[in-house]
Protein backbone atom coordinates (compact mmCIF):
# COMPACT_ATOMS: atom_id res chain seq x y z
CA UNK A 1 0.00 0.00 0.00
CA UNK A 2 1.34 3.39 -1.00
CA UNK A 3 0.94 6.57 1.04
CA UNK A 4 -1.81 7.68 -1.32
CA UNK A 5 -3.84 4.46 -1.11
CA UNK A 6 -3.48 4.52 2.65
CA UNK A 7 -4.76 8.07 2.78
CA UNK A 8 -7.73 7.22 0.55
CA UNK A 9 -8.60 4.27 2.78
CA UNK A 10 -8.45 6.48 5.88
CA UNK A 11 -10.72 9.03 4.23
CA UNK A 12 -13.30 6.36 3.41
CA UNK A 13 -13.21 4.99 6.96
CA UNK A 14 -13.79 8.48 8.34
CA UNK A 15 -16.79 8.98 6.06
CA UNK A 16 -18.26 5.59 6.91
CA UNK A 17 -17.89 6.20 10.64
CA UNK A 18 -19.78 9.50 10.32
CA UNK A 19 -22.49 7.96 8.13
CA UNK A 20 -21.44 10.14 5.19
CA UNK A 21 -20.17 7.57 2.65
CA UNK A 22 -21.86 7.96 -0.73
CA UNK A 23 -22.13 5.52 -3.62
CA UNK A 24 -23.43 5.66 -7.17
CA UNK A 25 -26.58 3.63 -7.80
CA UNK A 26 -27.35 3.25 -11.50
CA UNK A 27 -31.07 3.20 -12.28
CA UNK A 28 -32.76 1.31 -15.08
CA UNK A 29 -34.39 3.00 -18.06
CA UNK A 30 -37.76 1.66 -16.96
CA UNK A 31 -38.52 1.30 -13.25
CA UNK A 32 -41.70 0.92 -11.23
CA UNK A 33 -40.36 3.34 -8.63
CA UNK A 34 -42.14 6.67 -8.13
CA UNK A 35 -39.33 9.20 -8.52
CA UNK A 36 -39.59 12.15 -6.12
CA UNK A 37 -35.84 12.70 -6.05
CA UNK A 38 -35.19 14.10 -9.51
CA UNK A 39 -35.56 17.74 -10.52
CA UNK A 40 -37.70 16.95 -13.57
CA UNK A 41 -40.57 18.83 -11.92
CA UNK A 42 -42.86 19.03 -14.95
CA UNK A 43 -42.02 15.60 -16.38
CA UNK A 44 -40.67 17.19 -19.55
CA UNK A 45 -37.65 14.91 -19.93
CA UNK A 46 -40.03 12.29 -21.35
CA UNK A 47 -42.57 14.57 -23.00
CA UNK A 48 -43.03 13.42 -26.63
CA UNK A 49 -42.45 16.90 -28.07
CA UNK A 50 -39.23 17.30 -26.11
CA UNK A 51 -37.92 13.82 -26.95
CA UNK A 52 -38.79 14.27 -30.62
CA UNK A 53 -36.95 17.59 -30.75
CA UNK A 54 -33.85 15.99 -29.21
CA UNK A 55 -33.85 13.04 -31.60
CA UNK A 56 -34.40 15.28 -34.64
CA UNK A 57 -31.47 17.44 -33.55
CA UNK A 58 -29.16 14.43 -33.36
CA UNK A 59 -30.15 13.34 -36.86
CA UNK A 60 -29.66 16.87 -38.19
CA UNK A 61 -26.59 18.10 -36.30
CA UNK A 62 -24.95 14.96 -34.90
CA UNK A 63 -24.32 13.99 -31.31
CA UNK A 64 -21.96 16.76 -30.23
CA UNK A 65 -21.38 20.47 -30.80
CA UNK A 66 -17.90 19.63 -32.03
CA UNK A 67 -16.05 22.62 -30.59
CA UNK A 68 -16.28 25.56 -28.24
CA UNK A 69 -19.01 28.11 -28.89
CA UNK A 70 -16.47 30.63 -30.23
CA UNK A 71 -15.07 28.19 -32.80
CA UNK A 72 -17.77 26.12 -34.54
CA UNK A 73 -19.83 25.01 -31.52
CA UNK A 74 -22.58 27.61 -31.94
CA UNK A 75 -25.50 26.42 -34.06
CA UNK A 76 -28.76 28.06 -35.03
CA UNK A 77 -30.30 25.92 -32.27
CA UNK A 78 -28.22 27.80 -29.69
CA UNK A 79 -29.24 31.15 -31.12
CA UNK A 80 -32.92 30.13 -31.14
CA UNK A 81 -32.73 28.90 -27.55
CA UNK A 82 -31.00 32.06 -26.32
CA UNK A 83 -33.60 34.22 -28.01
CA UNK A 84 -36.47 32.15 -26.56
CA UNK A 85 -34.96 32.20 -23.06
CA UNK A 86 -34.51 35.96 -23.05
CA UNK A 87 -38.04 36.57 -24.34
CA UNK A 88 -39.63 34.15 -21.87
CA UNK A 89 -37.81 35.51 -18.82
CA UNK A 90 -37.99 39.16 -19.83
CA UNK A 91 -34.26 39.78 -20.23
CA UNK A 92 -32.58 41.47 -23.16
CA UNK A 93 -30.12 38.68 -23.92
CA UNK A 94 -29.04 35.20 -22.88
CA UNK A 95 -25.92 33.06 -23.16
CA UNK A 96 -26.24 29.26 -23.08
CA UNK A 97 -23.51 27.23 -21.35
CA UNK A 98 -22.98 23.48 -21.18
CA UNK A 99 -24.25 23.22 -17.58
CA UNK A 100 -25.87 25.34 -14.91
CA UNK A 101 -22.65 24.94 -12.95
CA UNK A 102 -20.71 26.50 -15.82
CA UNK A 103 -23.24 29.34 -16.06
CA UNK A 104 -22.57 30.34 -12.45
CA UNK A 105 -18.81 29.95 -12.83
CA UNK A 106 -18.86 32.03 -16.02
CA UNK A 107 -20.98 34.86 -14.63
CA UNK A 108 -19.14 35.32 -11.34
CA UNK A 109 -15.56 34.89 -12.52
CA UNK A 110 -16.05 37.28 -15.44
CA UNK A 111 -17.60 40.04 -13.33
CA UNK A 112 -15.24 40.26 -10.36
CA UNK A 113 -11.54 39.93 -9.59
CA UNK A 114 -9.13 40.21 -6.65
CA UNK A 115 -10.04 43.89 -6.25
CA UNK A 116 -13.80 43.17 -5.96
CA UNK A 117 -16.20 42.06 -3.24
CA UNK A 118 -18.74 39.23 -3.25
CA UNK A 119 -21.56 39.23 -0.69
CA UNK A 120 -22.99 35.72 -0.57
CA UNK A 121 -25.99 34.23 1.18
CA UNK A 122 -24.75 31.38 3.36
CA UNK A 123 -27.10 28.91 1.63
CA UNK A 124 -26.16 29.45 -2.02
CA UNK A 125 -25.39 26.46 -4.22
CA UNK A 126 -21.92 24.91 -4.35
CA UNK A 127 -21.44 26.22 -7.89
CA UNK A 128 -21.71 29.81 -6.65
CA UNK A 129 -19.40 29.05 -3.72
CA UNK A 130 -16.81 27.59 -6.09
CA UNK A 131 -17.25 30.51 -8.49
CA UNK A 132 -16.56 32.96 -5.67
CA UNK A 133 -13.41 31.08 -4.71
CA UNK A 134 -12.15 30.95 -8.28
CA UNK A 135 -12.80 34.66 -8.80
CA UNK A 136 -10.21 35.56 -6.10
CA UNK A 137 -12.51 38.35 -4.90
CA UNK A 138 -12.96 39.06 -1.21
CA UNK A 139 -16.02 37.21 0.05
CA UNK A 140 -18.42 38.17 2.84
CA UNK A 141 -20.89 35.43 3.75
CA UNK A 142 -24.10 36.76 5.30
CA UNK A 143 -26.86 34.96 7.25
CA UNK A 144 -29.56 33.34 5.15
CA UNK A 145 -32.05 35.80 3.61
CA UNK A 146 -30.85 38.62 5.89
CA UNK A 147 -31.33 41.82 3.88
CA UNK A 148 -29.96 44.00 6.70
CA UNK A 149 -26.74 41.97 6.76
CA UNK A 150 -26.42 42.44 2.99
CA UNK A 151 -26.92 46.21 3.38
CA UNK A 152 -24.29 46.34 6.11
CA UNK A 153 -21.81 44.34 4.02
CA UNK A 154 -22.34 46.64 1.03
CA UNK A 155 -21.71 49.65 3.24
CA UNK A 156 -18.24 48.23 3.91
CA UNK A 157 -17.45 47.69 0.22
CA UNK A 158 -15.29 50.80 0.09
CA UNK A 159 -15.91 51.53 -3.56
CA UNK A 160 -15.08 48.01 -4.73
CA UNK A 161 -17.07 46.46 -7.58
CA UNK A 162 -19.54 44.23 -5.71
CA UNK A 163 -21.80 41.32 -6.61
CA UNK A 164 -24.45 39.88 -4.27
CA UNK A 165 -25.22 36.17 -4.71
CA UNK A 166 -28.58 34.56 -3.96
CA UNK A 167 -31.03 31.96 -5.29
CA UNK A 168 -34.66 32.59 -6.16
CA UNK A 169 -35.67 29.27 -4.57
CA UNK A 170 -32.98 27.68 -2.43
CA UNK A 171 -32.03 24.20 -3.51
CA UNK A 172 -32.00 22.52 -0.10
CA UNK A 173 -34.53 24.34 2.10
CA UNK A 174 -36.91 25.24 -0.72
CA UNK A 175 -37.55 28.75 0.64
CA UNK A 176 -37.66 31.97 -1.39
CA UNK A 177 -35.24 34.87 -1.49
CA UNK A 178 -36.49 38.44 -0.76
CA UNK A 179 -35.57 39.52 -4.29
CA UNK A 180 -37.31 42.91 -4.35
CA UNK A 181 -35.65 44.03 -1.11
CA UNK A 182 -32.25 42.76 -2.23
CA UNK A 183 -32.58 44.54 -5.57
CA UNK A 184 -33.35 47.81 -3.79
CA UNK A 185 -30.36 47.44 -1.49
CA UNK A 186 -28.06 46.60 -4.41
CA UNK A 187 -29.33 49.50 -6.51
CA UNK A 188 -28.76 51.94 -3.65
CA UNK A 189 -25.18 50.71 -3.23
CA UNK A 190 -24.37 50.35 -6.94
CA UNK A 191 -23.94 46.58 -6.52
CA UNK A 192 -25.07 43.83 -8.88
CA UNK A 193 -27.52 41.16 -7.71
CA UNK A 194 -26.98 37.74 -9.27
CA UNK A 195 -30.02 35.48 -8.87
CA UNK A 196 -29.67 31.76 -9.51
CA UNK A 197 -33.07 30.67 -10.89
CA UNK A 198 -32.20 26.97 -11.10
CA UNK A 199 -35.27 26.05 -9.04
CA UNK A 200 -37.42 29.03 -10.05
CA UNK A 201 -37.55 28.79 -13.83
CA UNK A 202 -40.58 26.75 -14.83
CA UNK A 203 -41.91 26.75 -11.27
CA UNK A 204 -42.51 30.35 -10.13
CA UNK A 205 -45.17 32.47 -11.85
CA UNK A 206 -48.37 31.41 -13.56
CA UNK A 207 -46.47 30.33 -16.67
CA UNK A 208 -43.19 29.38 -14.95
CA UNK A 209 -41.38 32.53 -16.04
CA UNK A 210 -39.35 32.54 -12.83
CA UNK A 211 -39.13 34.63 -9.68
CA UNK A 212 -37.09 37.46 -11.22
CA UNK A 213 -39.71 38.18 -13.87
CA UNK A 214 -42.58 37.65 -11.43
CA UNK A 215 -41.03 40.21 -9.07
CA UNK A 216 -40.79 42.72 -11.92
CA UNK A 217 -37.00 42.66 -11.86
CA UNK A 218 -36.28 41.36 -15.37
CA UNK A 219 -34.30 44.05 -17.13
CA UNK A 220 -33.42 45.81 -13.87
CA UNK A 221 -29.98 47.38 -14.38
CA UNK A 222 -28.68 45.92 -11.11
CA UNK A 223 -30.06 42.37 -11.56
CA UNK A 224 -28.81 39.45 -13.64
CA UNK A 225 -30.00 35.87 -13.65
CA UNK A 226 -28.54 32.42 -14.13
CA UNK A 227 -30.55 29.27 -14.76
CA UNK A 228 -30.24 25.60 -15.48
CA UNK A 229 -32.00 23.80 -18.31
CA UNK A 230 -31.78 20.43 -16.55
CA UNK A 231 -34.58 20.82 -14.01
CA UNK A 232 -38.03 22.07 -15.02
CA UNK A 233 -37.07 22.07 -18.71
CA UNK A 234 -36.05 18.41 -18.52
CA UNK A 235 -32.91 18.82 -20.64
CA UNK A 236 -29.33 19.83 -19.81
CA UNK A 237 -27.29 23.01 -19.83
CA UNK A 238 -27.35 26.43 -18.23
CA UNK A 239 -27.72 30.08 -19.14
CA UNK A 240 -26.80 33.58 -17.99
CA UNK A 241 -29.40 36.28 -18.70
CA UNK A 242 -29.15 40.04 -18.58
CA UNK A 243 -28.23 42.90 -20.88
CA UNK A 244 -26.66 42.57 -24.32
CA UNK A 245 -23.56 44.26 -22.87
CA UNK A 246 -23.33 41.58 -20.18
CA UNK A 247 -23.53 38.75 -22.70
CA UNK A 248 -20.92 40.43 -24.91
CA UNK A 249 -18.60 40.68 -21.90
CA UNK A 250 -19.10 37.01 -21.00
CA UNK A 251 -18.42 35.84 -24.56
CA UNK A 252 -15.10 37.65 -24.40
CA UNK A 253 -14.06 37.14 -20.78
CA UNK A 254 -15.79 34.13 -19.19
CA UNK A 255 -13.26 31.29 -19.25
CA UNK A 256 -15.80 28.56 -18.28
CA UNK A 257 -17.69 29.53 -21.45
CA UNK A 258 -14.79 30.28 -23.80
CA UNK A 259 -12.81 27.09 -23.17
CA UNK A 260 -15.70 24.63 -22.93
CA UNK A 261 -17.29 22.65 -25.75
CA UNK A 262 -20.73 23.98 -26.63
CA UNK A 263 -23.90 22.36 -25.36
CA UNK A 264 -24.74 19.35 -27.56
CA UNK A 265 -27.54 19.70 -30.13
CA UNK A 266 -29.93 17.23 -28.49
CA UNK A 267 -30.28 18.97 -25.10
CA UNK A 268 -30.26 22.37 -26.82
CA UNK A 269 -33.26 21.39 -28.94
CA UNK A 270 -34.93 19.64 -26.01
CA UNK A 271 -34.71 22.74 -23.82
CA UNK A 272 -36.10 24.86 -26.65
CA UNK A 273 -39.05 22.51 -27.10
CA UNK A 274 -39.74 22.49 -23.35
CA UNK A 275 -39.60 26.26 -23.22
CA UNK A 276 -42.13 26.49 -26.04
CA UNK A 277 -44.53 24.25 -24.12
CA UNK A 278 -44.34 26.69 -21.20
CA UNK A 279 -44.61 29.73 -23.43
CA UNK A 280 -47.71 28.37 -25.17
CA UNK A 281 -49.33 27.54 -21.80
CA UNK A 282 -49.60 23.86 -22.73
CA UNK A 283 -48.63 23.03 -19.16
CA UNK A 284 -48.62 24.89 -15.85
CA UNK A 285 -46.60 24.79 -12.64
CA UNK A 286 -49.79 25.11 -10.54
CA UNK A 287 -49.88 21.37 -9.81
CA UNK A 288 -46.40 21.54 -8.29
CA UNK A 289 -47.56 23.97 -5.62
CA UNK A 290 -50.83 22.15 -4.92
CA UNK A 291 -49.09 18.83 -4.42
CA UNK A 292 -46.26 20.40 -2.49
CA UNK A 293 -48.75 21.89 -0.05
CA UNK A 294 -50.41 18.49 0.44
CA UNK A 295 -47.09 16.81 1.16
CA UNK A 296 -45.91 19.56 3.52
CA UNK A 297 -49.12 19.26 5.55
CA UNK A 298 -48.83 15.48 5.81
CA UNK A 299 -45.19 15.65 6.96
CA UNK A 300 -45.60 18.65 9.24
CA UNK A 301 -42.98 20.84 7.55
CA UNK A 302 -43.18 24.35 6.03
CA UNK A 303 -44.47 24.67 2.49
CA UNK A 304 -41.90 25.20 -0.24
CA UNK A 305 -41.71 28.28 -2.41
CA UNK A 306 -41.01 25.95 -5.32
CA UNK A 307 -40.89 22.21 -5.89
CA UNK A 308 -38.26 21.33 -3.25
CA UNK A 309 -39.60 20.12 0.11
CA UNK A 310 -37.09 19.89 2.94
CA UNK A 311 -37.78 17.34 5.70
CA UNK A 312 -35.29 17.59 8.61
CA UNK A 313 -34.26 14.30 10.21
CA UNK A 314 -32.58 13.76 13.60
CA UNK A 315 -29.37 12.24 12.18
CA UNK A 316 -27.69 11.08 8.96
CA UNK A 317 -28.63 7.52 9.90
CA UNK A 318 -32.29 8.41 10.36
CA UNK A 319 -32.35 10.19 7.00
CA UNK A 320 -30.80 7.19 5.28
CA UNK A 321 -33.22 4.82 7.00
CA UNK A 322 -36.25 6.85 5.92
CA UNK A 323 -34.93 7.00 2.37
CA UNK A 324 -34.41 3.22 2.34
CA UNK A 325 -37.88 2.55 3.79
CA UNK A 326 -39.50 4.72 1.15
CA UNK A 327 -37.55 3.07 -1.65
CA UNK A 328 -38.51 -0.39 -0.41
CA UNK A 329 -42.14 0.73 -0.76
CA UNK A 330 -41.55 2.04 -4.27
CA UNK A 331 -40.84 5.75 -3.71
CA UNK A 332 -37.47 7.31 -4.40
CA UNK A 333 -36.51 10.52 -2.53
CA UNK A 334 -33.29 12.43 -2.02
CA UNK A 335 -31.21 12.30 1.13
CA UNK A 336 -28.95 15.26 1.93
CA UNK A 337 -26.30 14.97 4.62
CA UNK A 338 -23.30 17.10 5.57
CA UNK A 339 -21.43 18.56 3.77
CA UNK A 340 -24.22 18.87 1.15
CA UNK A 341 -26.49 20.81 3.50
CA UNK A 342 -25.68 24.42 4.40
CA UNK A 343 -26.96 24.20 7.98
CA UNK A 344 -25.46 20.80 8.80
CA UNK A 345 -28.90 19.20 9.31
CA UNK A 346 -29.49 15.88 7.56
CA UNK A 347 -32.79 15.82 5.71
CA UNK A 348 -34.89 14.18 3.11
CA UNK A 349 -35.19 16.31 -0.01
CA UNK A 350 -38.45 15.56 -1.78
CA UNK A 351 -39.44 17.10 -5.10
CA UNK A 352 -43.06 17.42 -6.17
CA UNK A 353 -43.83 16.46 -9.76
CA UNK A 354 -46.83 17.09 -11.99
CA UNK A 355 -46.15 14.07 -14.20
CA UNK A 356 -47.59 11.53 -11.73
CA UNK A 357 -51.18 10.32 -11.89
CA UNK A 358 -53.36 10.89 -8.82
CA UNK A 359 -53.18 7.25 -7.68
CA UNK A 360 -49.37 7.22 -7.72
CA UNK A 361 -49.28 10.54 -5.89
CA UNK A 362 -51.65 9.28 -3.17
CA UNK A 363 -49.48 6.18 -2.72
CA UNK A 364 -46.36 8.33 -2.42
CA UNK A 365 -48.01 10.47 0.26
CA UNK A 366 -48.84 7.41 2.35
CA UNK A 367 -45.39 5.86 1.95
CA UNK A 368 -43.52 9.03 2.87
CA UNK A 369 -45.73 9.81 5.85
CA UNK A 370 -45.10 6.34 7.28
CA UNK A 371 -41.34 6.35 6.55
CA UNK A 372 -40.73 9.77 8.11
CA UNK A 373 -42.76 9.02 11.23
CA UNK A 374 -41.06 5.68 11.75
CA UNK A 375 -37.51 7.03 11.37
CA UNK A 376 -38.02 10.19 13.43
CA UNK A 377 -38.92 8.23 16.56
Amino acid sequence: MTAWTGWLAEQRTTRETAGLQRTLRPRQAAEDTIDLASNDYLGLSKHPDVCRAASDAVLTWGTGAGASRLVTGTTTLHADLERALSEFTGHEAALVCSTGYHANLAAVTALVDRHSLIVSDEHVHASLIDAARLSKAAVTVVPHNDVTAVRDALAEAGGRRTVVLTESVFSVLGDASPLADLADVCAAAGALLLVDEAHGLGVIGEDGGGAVRTAGLAGHPNVIMTATLSKSLGAMGGAVLGSAELVDHLVNRARPFIFDTGLAPAPTAAALAALRLLRDRRLSPAGIHRRGGELAERLGVPRSAGAVLSVPMPSPGAALAAQADALAAGVRVGCFRPPSVPDGVSRLRITTHTGLDDESWAHALDVLTAAVRRCRT
